[in-house]
């Protein structure tokens, strides 16, 4: 279980970051920006993301090894 959350924290911290990364230099990464309903809410999803990211990395380190 720790794996898989460190995976999900992993993985919306990255989509968090490339979707601020395109916000900020117009680069075309990342999959908020693809997203419809987040029209015009872009920046905050990818905040929200990024935040979710170390959410779930906080819960990895408290599940322990076990």
């Amino acid at each position: 279980m720790k794996e898989l959350l460190e995976f999900l924290g992993f993985v919306a911290l990255v989509q968090g970051a490339m979707g601020l990364v395109h916000e900020f230099t117009h680069w075309h990464v990342g999959l908020v920006q693809r997203l419809g309903f987040l029209d015009g809410y872009e920046v905050y999803a990818s905040a929200a993301l990024v935040v979710l990211a170390f959410a779930l990395f906080a819960a990895a380190g408290s599940r322990g090894s076990g």
